[in-house]
């Protein structure tokens, strides 16, 4: 009980307050929901090549933007598009270990591998040295000929006889990956499958699902399998709830993954297990840097999302789509390959002010404020540092007084990435329609 009251007191939040008026912010350690793993990226889809078209000053300052923790976001998960087909328009597809039917769902399998994976492999060992140890593997589709359809795009299903097969194309991956010193620690087996893209795309059902998982769970033993990546979050439930009403299959999935291009995040997943908001970015015409202009895609939208998938969603990773591309993207940078050049969006920034000072294996702890316009979440990392990160929905500065310890503000809004200051006096100035990310030693 002691130790709860000095943590608290370390945040600045007195057990007991005598003044008429409630503290802007109130934290309670005592109350304890999810464990983080991490906030990522993709880079699947050839988007690397994007990246390998700049000088190599520049490739550095990209991945510091997305893995340093002093200069950009300090990211700690990296997701992969594991390839279901050969190459055809730029940074359409990916290249497939097993592009023909090897000769039947029994025949030996006849794996390719070339080392690059799309430049994937460069990236990950990149994102290693950073001190990445998440690396999260997806499919979209399998190869063709395992479909009733006969392609990798265009949906279709998995045939029934191919399952096993599939499953060992699957762990094939994990073990390429493990011959270049990578390993992979979760490995997906579908993206969308409720979703038919003219792209590589392939359908299950939530019983489907069910059914291939407890194919793959005993062959892939030593990876996380996640499951489902619904093309949206409520529509992700149908598929966690039947993953959990199935006790083999509830045995092997460890995380329920959904995406929230169909539905946001407005609760949790139907599941004891960890949950991943595992891909979104929003829908936009042009390429916006902006923090605060309403557009639905700037900066202060994606702050909003994040702390919502925390915070109602409850859940322990949230992996954004992508970390840079070309043209009119709502990745978090972009990536022009014919100028040669790179620009970073508020997109980036905004996510930082979560993912750099909470680190994995850290806990989200109760947190609440007095001001509706206030949304607060709060966190302990491992090392016994506190997070607390305050989004001001506002149009008036908020003051939050009391606030003991070594503690730093971050501030993030239309002139500021990330600006540091040294808390003095014991208070914070919460500014509006701005992220104010307060870390306390």
């Amino acid at each position: 009980m002691l130790r709860g009251l000095v943590a608290i007191t370390l945040l600045g939040l007195p057990t007991v307050n005598t003044a008429h008026d409630p503290p802007a912010i109130t934290v309670n350690e005592r109350v304890r929901h999810q464990e983080i793993d991490g906030f990522g990226i993709s880079q699947a889809f050839r988007r690397n090549e994007l990246l390998k078209a700049l000088s190599e000053q520049q490739q550095r300052e990209v991945l510091d933007l997305w893995f340093d923790r002093n200069k950009g976001a300090g990211l700690s998960i990296l997701r992969l598009g594991i390839g279901s087909s050969p190459a055809g328009s730029p940074y359409d597809h990916m290249v497939s270990m097993q592009p023909e039917n090897p000769g039947g769902p029994d025949a030996p399998p006849k794996y390719t591998w070339d080392g690059d994976d799309n430049s994937q492999v460069w990236v990950a060992k990149e994102a290693q040295r950073y001190g990445v140890r998440r690396f999260f593997a997806d499919a979209w589709s399998a190869p063709g000929y395992m479909k009733d359809n006969g392609d990798d795009k265009n949906g279709g299903t998995l045939l029934p006889e191919w399952r096993r097969a599939y499953a060992n194309y699957l762990v094939a991956y994990t073990k390429f990956y493990a011959k270049e010193g990578i390993r992979i620690t979760d490995l997906g087996f579908t993206n969308e499958p409720d979703w038919t893209a003219t792209y590589a795309s392939m359908r299950f059902t939530p019983e489907q699902a069910a059914e291939f998982v407890k194919v793959l769970g005993p062959i892939a033993r030593g990876t996380k399998l996640t499951c489902c990546d619904s093309f949206g979050w409520n529509e992700a439930k149908a598929y966690t709830a039947a993953i959990e009403a199935d006790p083999e299959a509830r045995r092997w999935v460890k995380t329920h993954t959904g995406h929230t291009y169909a539905s946001p995040v407005d609760g949790p997943l139907p599941t004891n297990r960890k949950t991943w908001m595992s891909e979104w970015n929003p829908n936009g015409t042009t390429w916006n840097e902006n923090w605060d202009d309403g557009s639905g895609y700037d900066g202060f939208t994606i702050a909003q999302a994040v702390h919502d998938s925390l915070t109602l969603g409850n859940v322990s990773a949230y992996v954004y789509w992508l970390g840079g591309s070309r043209g009119a993207t709502r990745a978090l940078l972009q990536l022009d390959d014919v100028a040669r050049q790179y620009h970073v969006s508020k997109r980036l920034w905004a996510l930082a002010g979560y993912s750099r000072f909470i680190r994995p294996g850290a806990v989200r702890v109760e947190a609440g404020a007095a001001d509706p316009a206030l949304k607060v979440s709060a966190f302990r990392n491992p090392d016994g540092s506190r997070v607390v990160v305050t989004l001001n929905t506002g149009t008036a500065p908020v003051t939050w007084k009391g606030v003991h310890g070594r503690a730093t503000a971050y501030v993030t809004d239309n002139t500021n990435d990330l600006t540091p200051s040294q808390v003095k006096g014991r208070t914070v100035t919460l500014q509006p329609r701005a992220l104010t990310t307060v870390v306390v030693k």
